[in-house]
């Protein structure tokens, strides 16, 4: 039986993503971050696809060699910059949602959910190669699991903080309701950049969501949740 050409294509392997050494020294401290600096700037003047590592040198003032001994290749540097970003917009969060807010009223959470996709969008909004950076970490198959580890960490540490306000619901469903709400956050600022949308209405829509789901699961398992919630 003829196998399919897809089938016999061996699997492209990933390329390498970590950075190969870290520096020690003041200098190599400097030359590390001048690398991704000039790479953000790159990135935000010529996009992902025609970023190199040459360009950076060039734009760096660097041989390939000085970059090579800290990054393999364009997705490493990529992989850095995503991690940093990622990291900053993750900050963002126990600022808005707290264990106070999720008890509060819905309004007041509404108001917080919308304050955090804000508050994301122009983090990411003032970083430099902030916009690739965010494309970059869906479109790159190699770049994806920047951005999924991340969500999974904030999922988790919002389903504890869920479990906490919502006692006596299936924590499999608050997880669920958390992970789709971190996917909903995050496409929200990427729809933000794609299209001239208001950025205060969309936030209001998606919050508007997310507690309405869970309004319904509060007040399916707790009857004085109608209080509560102002139903």
């Amino acid at each position: 039986m003829p196998t399919s050409r897809a089938a016999s294509t061996p699997r492209k392997p990933s390329p390498p993503l970590a950075a190969k050494k870290q520096p020690a020294q003041q200098r190599a401290t400097e030359t590390f971050e001048r690398i991704l600096e000039v790479t953000a700037q790159t990135l935000a003047d010529v996009g992902i696809e025609r970023l190199s590592t040459n360009l950076v040198c060039e734009r760096a003032g660097l041989t390939p060699p000085a970059l090579y001994r800290y990054f393999p290749n364009k997705y490493a540097l990529l992989y850095e910059l995503g991690q940093r970003l990622m990291q900053r917009q993750n900050e963002l969060i126990p600022r808005w949602i707290t264990a106070e807010v999720l008890t509060g009223s819905s309004d007041g959470l509404e108001r917080a959910i919308q304050g955090l996709l804000l508050d994301t969008h122009r983090v990411t909004q003032d970083t430099v190669g902030g916009m690739w950076i965010t494309r970059a970490l869906r479109a790159v198959p190699a770049l994806q699991k920047v951005r999924l580890e991340s969500h999974e960490q904030v999922t988790a540490a919002q389903t504890q903080l869920l479990s906490q306000a919502f006692p006596g619901v299936d924590e499999q469903e608050l997880r669920l309701v958390g992970r789709v709400s971190v996917e909903m956050i995050y496409a929200a600022v990427e729809l933000l950049f794609d299209e001239p949308l208001n950025a205060q209405a969309v936030a209001q829509v998606v919050a508007a969501m997310v507690v309405s789901q869970l309004s319904r699961i509060q007040l399916s398992t707790r009857p004085v949740a109608k209080k509560r919630w102002g139903a």
